[in-house]
């Protein structure tokens, strides 16, 4: 497919509809809307004809669809509200011949006898409902609700025994032993709660029953007991769950009894084996993930208590075991994971500055870490974190342990390990020699630096070798490193800066003149116009307006950029320049060229420039001169091509008209010119006429 974008036909449709259209044909089409018609009743035999007429309704809907339980419910609630319970009651009694196994239905059934305060007629409706489906929950929940309600206690209790002996789940049990509570048959409420143990033996229904008996109940022997029986009783595969052990733990810490408690968690982590993740214990099956995730949960909970209630030693204890045996796993499933390393090494560090003696761990790790060497020589990218292994090693010695000479040996032997013919890292040489200054062994730091440059060569390495030499006062070996440095990079402009810069600060101006000479006589330059600027601003504080007009001069003849030309006016305009004429003729000069080279866009950048410094140094002539030589901007259009000249379709620009261009383009512009004057003219002429209306109005 072509990537000619296709111009859309703009033009007007043939056939024209007005939102007006639009509006009157949606009113005209849309459908009446037909109100039921209000029936008034004025005496008793109007009202049983329109009971008639309804019932006759009701009764074909049910013809149509006999099955549908809506229509018998409506009908039913229908005579309910005309109060003919009876007919309301054959109603249900018909719809339970049609589907007798409908739970709803039944349940419609009873509560409009239970609206009605029919309650022994609801409690049969509800008895034969239980007895035909035992097996739905909300029926005796219905029915048990209607007993309590009405104070019927031992009513009450018979329905839900009838309803245990079916054995409902776990929250009809605990909707029993709540009601006997809020009857105050506390005595009755527990044996009920120990036939709902017996009856699901595990650690759902221990759990729940302990639950009840410490915040229901208020027994707390209860709950203890409860818990112990879960842990003796059940099956392994029941009692041996972190749950059981970390709600018995939690119950016992609420009751202030922390020494049950620790001996709880202490027999779980070691039946569990808590905190070895990844350990199977033994004669025990797979743990499933969500049980390894409470398993977690409960050593954290562990973790937590003892920080909360045991002292510092057994609290390391377990912190810093557990996190050993997380990250040996990682290591040892990855030797390379250096990340990995890093925080091993760091939590050992850690736990050593807490107060544990624990150098020997800590260059175990580092020892263990720096051993496994990427497998290629060629690529750095696979030894950039691994270079850092090393570096905190020898940070940590020299740090933490104050071991300098140890350092010092750990940076030899990283340096000799690098393939120095492949790549490098100049860190590694600037921090083994900063170690020797930090030592005091100058000698050693130069020598080192020096071997840094002949095999490195870095640039980072000459500016901390000079940065060392500049601290300590030797200007001439500065000046040496500076030469050794640009014949490495004879292209980089910020070491010829610096260069100069310190020349300059010994008072060696005429050195600085020449650096920058030879610097700008380079054939290639990374970034010559800060090369050139700091030259000028050089010469400019020494105040030799010559020199710098010279440089702008020579500047120019290499690039004839806009801002070049302002930088050279704006200076003629200083107190080191000529003056404002000659930063004037300066403008102009560079205007012209530009004009010759039809750098429309420059123009307007150095007109704005000129403009800028005509309000400060110049009068109202000058500057309207200036004015007088700004562009109009004008949009235009042009097509679009791409790479293979295919048109693309029309863009909009914006162009510059100047007005002391020929009057090849000026013709272009002259209609629209006349066209702006004529609109002036026109809004004059309209506001003096409705300047003239308003006096006229007044008088």
């Amino acid at each position: 497919m072509s990537n000619q974008a296709r111009v859309k036909n703009r033009a007007p449709a043939p056939i024209q509809i007005s939102a007006e259209q639009i509006l009157r044909e949606a009113a005209e089409r849309q459908e009446q809307h037909i109100l039921d018609p209000i029936v008034k009743i004025h005496d008793a035999e109007e009202y049983q004809s329109h009971l008639s007429d309804r019932r006759k309704h009701f009764e074909d809907n049910i013809r149509y669809r006999r099955e549908h339980i809506g229509n018998w419910v409506k009908y039913a609630r229908f005579e309910e509200e005309n109060r003919e319970f009876e007919r309301a009651r054959s109603v249900f009694e018909r719809a339970l011949e049609v589907e007798v196994r409908n739970p709803e239905l039944w349940l419609r059934y009873a509560e409009l006898e239970m609206r009605n305060e029919f309650i022994n007629r609801a409690r049969n409706v509800l008895d034969r409902a239980v007895q035909l489906l035992p097996r739905v929950d909300f029926l005796w929940y219905k029915y048990v609700y209607m007993e309590e309600m009405v104070g019927d206690v031992p009513k009450c209790r018979a329905v839900f025994d009838r309803w245990m002996d079916w054995m409902p789940d776990d929250n009809a049990w605990m909707s029993y032993a709540r009601f006997e509570g809020r009857c105050g048959h506390w005595d009755q409420a527990k044996e009920i709660m120990k036939r709902y143990a017996n009856a699901y033996p595990s650690s759902k229904s221990f759990m729940r029953f302990a639950k009840w008996a410490e915040y229901e109940a208020k027994d707390v022997d209860l709950a203890r007991t409860v818990y112990e029986s879960a842990l003796v009783e059940l099956e392994p595969e029941e009692s041996r769950q972190a749950r059981v052990f970390g709600r018995f733990a939690a119950f016992e810490e609420r009751q202030g009894e922390y020494e049950r408690a620790r001996v709880i968690y202490k027999h779980a982590t070691k039946l569990l084996h808590l905190g070895q993740e990844g350990t199977q214990p033994p004669g025990e099956e797979e743990v499933s993930k969500w049980e390894q995730e409470k398993r977690n949960e409960l050593y954290k909970a562990y973790i937590a208590f003892e920080k909360k209630r045991g002292d510092k030693a057994g609290i390391e204890d377990i912190v810093i075991t557990s996190q050993r045996a997380q990250y040996e796993k990682r290591v040892n499933e990855d030797p390379r994971d250096y990340d990995a390393w890093f925080e091993y090494a760091k939590m050992e560090e850690e736990n050593e500055i807490e107060g544990v003696d624990n150098a020997g761990k800590v260059r175990e790790v580092y020892e263990r870490a720096i051993a496994n060497v990427p497998p290629s020589m060629e690529e750095k990218q696979l030894w950039k974190r691994y270079i850092y292994l090393w570096i905190y090693y020898a940070l940590y010695e020299e740090l933490q342990q104050h071991n300098l000479d140890r350092a010092s040996k750990i940076y030899d032997a990283c340096i000799d390990l690098i393939p120095h013919s492949k790549f490098s890292f100049s860190k590694i040489w600037i921090n083994a020699a900063k170690l020797h200054i930090r030592r005091k062994d100058l000698v050693s730091a130069r020598k080192l630096l020096g071997k840094a440059i002949g095999m490195c060569g870095k640039e980072k390495i000459f500016t901390e070798y000079i940065a060392l030499e500049l601290a300590l006062g030797e200007v001439d070996r500065c000046r040496a490193l500076y030469t050794n440095y640009l014949k490495q990079m004879p292209h980089n402009c910020r070491a010829w800066s610096k260069y100069a810069d310190l020349e300059k600060s010994v008072g060696e101006t005429e050195r600085c003149r020449a650096i920058f000479e030879l610097a700008v006589s380079q054939a290639a330059l990374d970034m010559p116009e800060m090369l050139w600027k700091n030259y000028i601003d050089f010469e400019i504080e020494e105040g030799e307006g010559d020199n710098v007009r010279a440089l702008f001069e020579r500047l120019l003849e290499k690039t004839g950029h806009v801002k070049v030309w302002i930088s050279f006016a704006q200076f003629e305009g200083t107190g080191v320049g000529k003056g404002v004429v000659t930063a004037r003729d300066t403008f102009q000069r560079a205007h012209d060229q530009m004009k010759e080279a039809g750098l429309k866009e420059e123009r307007v950048l150095l007109l704005d420039a000129w403009r800028v410094f005509e309000k400060q140094k110049g009068d109202a002539e000058s500057l309207a001169k200036v004015d007088a030589m700004l562009p109009r901007r004008v949009k235009r259009k042009r097509m679009r091509t791409d790479e293979n000249g295919a048109e693309l379709g029309w863009e909009e620009y914006f162009d510059y008209h100047f007005p002391d261009d020929g009057d090849s383009k000026a013709g272009n512009l002259k209609i629209l010119e006349m066209a702006a004057k004529w609109k002036q003219a026109q809004q004059a002429q309209d506001s003096s006429s409705s300047s003239e209306d308003e006096s006229d109005d007044e008088d």
